[in-house]
């Protein structure tokens, strides 16, 4: 028989989703994937079905509905400050996650090197490897998961055509701040390298934290492709709504490698979707605020066990130092963990470039009584 091709033999299927399946194996509950376990706002639902009786039941313009990009555009205007033009600034794509697919292989030839921070989310790994790219990486050094200025000028440095930056960060929580954000800037124009973000949790950063767009600094407007998704904003990520936004040559790039890798996100959601996005300011100073006291809640049960952990800024996840527990690696223990605790954590090697078995990663986007059932059970890891 034929074989298969070499890229795909030299990454693994998502930890992140097998332990969602190990965790309904388990009737545990599941703080493994990132996505929340309420509905979105009455407005979109409504809106969503309102759409059911229209006629949006066929391909979009391939690039995005046009309802949706004005009202994306204007989004985009009032909290980055920026221009955006719906006709040439913005892609509409089936989530951030084929954003991050369409910037990276828009702006990479197969050989280049690309450099990324690590700890980091798992499909970036996987993106580079997808596009024949190299990655080369700096390290988020914790518990403030800060970088060091000399290593992030040797990956500059090296020969990337490209850097990524997720801000607020999957895995860490952190929310880089402007003086952090200026460094990477100055580099990037010092070594002439495209920035793609990974912005999708722009609207969850928690006081006294505050979210800055790298693209609004000066002399990034050009160089920065801003990749996000209305998944976590809206608690939609089953909609697959993601989109880019960079200059127009970028994005006249874009649109032919998006075309050709899915043609378009679902019709009538994208028509649906621009309800949510012409909600009030209010809207995201509530989600924030919601957030932050989720946050709080399922922090003070980590309190309770004793086990170290960085307190996120920004994002819905906390990084859990079980290192004290005598495992194997953090494959066993969070196996060991879904079954005998009955929380499903994701194993935080899966977010290292190198060997580290220290971390679980946990999701609080959940309703009170599930944050409050899944602390209970965290309760049994307490140390003495």
């Amino acid at each position: 028989m034929p074989r298969t091709s070499r890229r795909t033999s030299v990454f693994t299927e998502s930890l992140i989703r097998e332990m969602s399946r190990v965790a309904a194996r388990h009737g545990a509950v599941n703080l493994s994937q990132g996505f929340p376990d309420f509905n979105p706002p009455a407005e979109i639902l409504a809106a969503a079905k309102a759409e059911m009786d229209t006629d949006h039941h066929q391909y979009a313009i391939t690039w995005g509905a046009a309802p949706l990009r004005e009202a994306l555009a204007a989004k985009l205007t009032r909290f980055t400050g920026q221009a955006c033009d719906p006709e040439t600034n913005l892609i509409v794509t089936c989530g951030a996650t084929e954003a991050m697919m369409v910037a990276v292989m828009t702006v990479t030839d197969v050989g280049d090197k690309i450099g990324l921070f690590s700890p980091f989310y798992e499909n970036y790994s996987a993106d580079a490897i997808l596009s024949g790219v190299t990655p080369v990486f700096a390290t988020l050094q914790p518990p403030d998961y800060t970088f060091d200025v000399v290593e992030l000028r040797r990956v500059f440095a090296s020969g990337i055509k490209a850097f990524i930056l997720c801000n607020p960060s999957n895995p860490t929580g952190k929310v880089f701040t402007r003086t952090e954000l200026e460094h990477i800037a100055a580099l990037a124009q010092e070594f002439d390298v495209w920035v793609i973000t990974d912005e999708v949790y722009e609207h969850i950063v928690f006081s006294p934290h505050q979210h800055t767009y790298l693209s609004a600094l000066p002399g990034m407007a050009e160089r920065t492709i801003m990749c996000s998704s209305l998944s976590k904003t809206f608690a939609i990520t089953g909609w697959r709504l993601g989109y880019v936004f960079a200059a127009p040559g970028m994005v006249a790039q874009g649109r032919k490698v998006h075309d050709f890798l899915t043609v378009g996100a679902a019709a009538p959601l994208q028509y649906a979707i621009a309800t949510g996005l012409r909600m009030p300011v209010s809207y995201y100073d509530g989600l924030a605020a919601e957030y932050a006291e989720r946050r709080d809640i399922f922090l003070g049960y980590l309190n309770q066990t004793g086990l170290r952990y960085t307190t996120p800024q920004g994002a819905y996840f906390v990084m859990l130092d079980v290192s004290p527990f005598a495992y194997a690696n953090d494959v066993e223990f969070a196996h060991w963990m879904t079954k005998e605790i009955g929380v499903a954590p994701v194993p935080g090697s899966v977010f290292f470039h190198t060997p580290e078995h220290r971390y679980v990663r946990l999701n609080f986007a959940k309703r009170h009584e599930t944050l409050h059932a899944a602390g209970e059970r965290l309760l049994k890891l307490k140390r003495g």
